[in-house]
């Protein structure tokens, strides 16, 4: 794997171990460099990771339109995911389907109001390779 081109986004967090529970449980994320204060998570699908660094308390969150966005297996695993999501008061919106290139999306609220989308179907990989 290179480092070259987008390699992380950083996000502040307030509780280090909270987030890590959500990204871990929401986005199949794990932690692939760990130091005081700071996390590295990975889905291992590409050399990309979400920094997060505990701040005590997040100011700014990245909130919607601003989000970060994560694909998923299927619909199934939107809708499961948006039903625990919903018992757990971070649903924001969806799903929803706006059909292809968009797909079928979700929003939801971590632990610091951070913005996270799953989406089955938008076909990112398909549409950067057609580009090339």
């Amino acid at each position: 794997m290179s480092d070259i081109g987008l390699t992380h986004i950083a996000l502040p967090v307030g509780d280090l171990d909270e987030s890590i529970a959500f990204y871990a449980a929401y986005a199949a994320m794990q932690i692939v460099h760990r130091r005081k204060g700071v996390v590295w998570l990975s889905d291992k699908t590409r050399p990309f990771v979400v920094v997060l660094m505990e701040t005590g308390s997040v100011s700014h969150p990245l909130r919607a339109p601003a989000h970060l966005g994560v694909g998923c297996g299927s619909r199934e695993e939107i809708d499961r995911l948006s039903e625990r999501a919903r018992t757990e008061d971070r649903l924001l919106e969806g799903p929803t389907d706006y059909g292809p290139p968009v797909g079928y999306w979700t929003f939801i609220a971590d632990p610091d109001g951070h913005v996270l989308e799953l989406s089955h179907g938008q076909d990112v990989g398909l549409t950067v390779a057609r580009s090339r």
